[in-house]
């Protein structure tokens, strides 16, 4: 593989200098520029053709947000942002990621920058293998006729990373009011899925929230695993709730789509439907295939829709998903398993 041409976007010199030198850590990416403003970096995308560009949230004049759809608009190519932990910085990441970023990494808070860095290459180097489409271009959720939509007690799992944002967006945009009971594994980091769930409430019909100890899974309610913690699903006092655990609790990626979607199949089984959405990395595929292996029905977004297929893939591989979809069918079938009216025989025959 080619080394990752990549072009680093901030207005502080300083963050650019300990972004390149996080970077060059790393043999497989080459940083071929370094731009402090909009204007810069427009400059420099011309002239240096680069694979990848990180762009700063907030920059003088023209700020990262306006910058990158006009970069969707105009030139599509992977944008990773890289956000200040502020309440702000992550509410304008997460319009970002709507808007088309492929991925994002919070600038660290201590004096450890490689250490607050650790993801930064791998995400670059994903993002350089992302599938990018031009702003306006993607295909909105398929609608069909349900008539009234009537939960028959099936939960819904869903797990994404890079690419996520926009994905889970497109899916939960197509439930009602009162969806089935849906539980979420989005990786990203801590501070940031609140207000991606807030973002979520304002957009979609049914109530979005950032998940906490012990609360009920139900109808028309769906939540957002923590920035990094652990979601599992737990029946609790007779009711099936959220169990939270700590960041500590298993290596690897946080929250953990395999920890969430692993404590479903155990504790709901065959009522349950599972689905990996865009992401780079294995995280969901030994989850996923325990919810198929008691009985769930499960699925993962198809090649062509995927930003990054790296998560859908390592499903598909390990034998854990019954079928691939668009990302703009998967908020129809699941609700054919999940409607009173359809489920029933739509679990019973496979289809």
């Amino acid at each position: 593989m080619n080394r990752v041409r990549v072009l680093i976007v901030d207005d502080s010199s300083t963050m650019r200098s300990l972004i390149a030198a996080v970077l060059r850590r790393d043999p497989e990416i080459d940083v071929v520029g370094q731009a402090a403003s909009a204007a810069d970096a427009r400059s420099a995308i011309k002239a240096l053709e680069p694979d990848v560009v990180t762009l700063d949230v907030e920059m003088p004049n023209m700020n990262g947000l306006d910058f990158l759809e006009k970069i969707m608009r105009l030139h599509p190519m992977p944008v990773v942002m890289v956000s200040s932990h502020t309440r702000s910085g992550a509410e304008v990441t997460m319009e970002a990621l709507s808007i088309g970023a492929v991925d994002c990494v919070a600038k660290p808070m201590g004096a450890d920058v490689v250490g607050g860095f650790a993801q930064l290459a791998e995400k670059v180097k994903a993002a350089a293998r992302a599938r990018v489409s031009a702003l306006g271009s993607r295909p909105a959720p398929s609608a069909e006729a349900f008539g009234a939509f009537n939960p028959n007690g099936t939960l819904v799992v869903i797990g994404a990373s890079a690419g996520g944002v926009e994905a889970i967006q497109t899916v939960i945009s197509g439930f009602p009011e009162n969806c089935p009971p849906t539980v979420i594994a989005q990786h990203m980091p801590a501070n940031f899925t609140a207000g991606f769930a807030e973002r979520l409430n304002r957009m979609c019909a049914p109530t979005v929230e950032e998940a906490s100890e012990g609360a009920l899974l139900e109808p028309g309610r769906i939540y957002i695993a923590p920035g990094a913690r652990h979601l599992e699903v737990a029946f609790m006092g007779g009711a099936l709730r959220c169990r939270l655990r700590p960041e500590d609790f298993i290596d690897g990626p946080k929250p953990s789509v395999d920890v969430l979607m692993s404590s479903v199949a155990a504790t709901v089984g065959v009522r349950s439907v599972g689905i990996i959405l865009t992401g780079m990395g294995r995280d969901g595929a030994r989850g996923l295939l325990a919810m198929r292996n008691e009985g769930a029905r499960t699925f993962a977004q198809n090649q062509a829709s995927s930003v990054i297929y790296g998560m859908p893939r390592a499903a598909v591989e390990a034998g854990a998903v019954e079928r691939e979809l668009p990302l703009e069918q998967v908020a129809v079938e699941v609700l054919k398993l999940c409607n009173a009216e359809r489920g029933r025989l739509a679990h019973a025959r496979g289809g």
